[in-house]
C-alpha cells in the first residue's frame, strides 16, 4: 500500500503543509523522505513511513520541530541509520529520548546519556490541534482496522479485505448504510457508518485552497 499525503497527514496527524516541510532539508536535514516516492506530484508514504510520522507529530506535542530535528540527527552520529520508525522515540516535555529494551538514551540535552522515562503510546488515538483526535493507527475506527498484511496496510472494513472509501463511496452516492450489505454482505449498517465518517475525517485533511490558510 502506498499511502497519499492526504491519507497519511490524517492517519499521522501532520498536514499536509508540515509534510510538505518535513520532506525538505532546512539545513539540519529532512524530518523524513518517503520511501516510496518523494517526488511531486506523486508523493507517496510506505506503512513504516506512517509510523515514523506519528512518532513525530506525538513528539511535537510537547517539544518544539527544532529539538525532534536534533534528536534524529543525534541518534544518526550514535549510529542508528535504520527506518526512524524502527526506533521508539518519546518526549518528556523537554527531551527526547530513545527506549530499547536495555535502556533509555538522551537524545537532546546529553546525547548518550541514560536517563528514566515513562511511556506512551503513540499508536494510541492522541490530539494535535484543538478538536482534532488522530485516531488508532490500526484501528481507526471501531469497524475498521489497519494491517499490513491485509492489502498492503489499506484501511478496509475489520474482518474483511473491502476498503473503507469504497463503502463511504456508495454511502455518498446515496445508497443507505442499511443497503451497503446489498453490495458488501460482509459489511454491516455499523461499519459502513464507520467508513463514511473516517472519510469524512480524511477529507478534513485535503490540501487548503490557493488563498486560504493551512489547518
Amino acid at each position: 500500500m502506498a499511502y497519499t499525503t492526504q491519507l497519511a497527514a490524517a492517519l499521522s496527524g501532520a498536514t499536509q503543509r508540515q509534510l510538505s516541510h518535513w520532506r525538505r532539508d532546512s539545513g539540519a536535514g529532512p524530518v523524513l523522505v518517503p520511501e516510496i516516492s518523494a517526488s511531486p506530484p506523486r508523493v507517496l508514504y510506505s506503512f513504516r513511513d506512517l509510523l515514523a510520522l506519528r512518532t513525530c507529530v506525538f513528539l511535537c506535542r510537547t517539544v518544539s520541530l527544532q529539538r525532534v530535528r536534533k534528536a534524529i540527527d543525534n541518534l544518526r552520529n550514535l549510529g542508528e541509520y535504520e527506518h526512524l520508525s524502527r526506533y521508539r522515540l518519546v518526549s518528556d516535555g523537554d527531551t527526547v529520548m530513545l527506549v530499547d529494551a536495555d535502556a533509555v538514551t538522551d537524545l537532546v540535552r546529553k546525547p548518550g546519556q541514560g536517563v528514566l522515562v515513562v511511556m506512551s503510546d503513540v499508536l494510541e488515538p492522541f490530539a494535535v490541534r484543538e478538536g482534532v483526535v488522530v485516531p488508532n493507527l490500526f484501528h481507526p475506527r471501531r469497524h475498521l482496522e489497519i494491517d499490513p498484511e491485509t492489502r498492503g496496510g489499506e484501511p478496509v472494513v475489520a474482518g474483511t479485505r473491502v476498503p473503507y472509501d469504497l463503502v463511504a463511496g456508495l454511502v455518498r452516492d446515496g445508497v443507505p448504510p442499511e443497503q451497503v450489505r446489498d453490495y458488501y454482505p460482509d459489511v454491516s449498517t455499523e461499519a459502513a457508518r464507520d467508513a463514511t465518517d473516517f472519510a469524512l475525517y480524511v477529507d478534513s485533511y485535503s490540501q487548503p485552497r490557493r488563498g486560504t490558510s493551512a489547518a
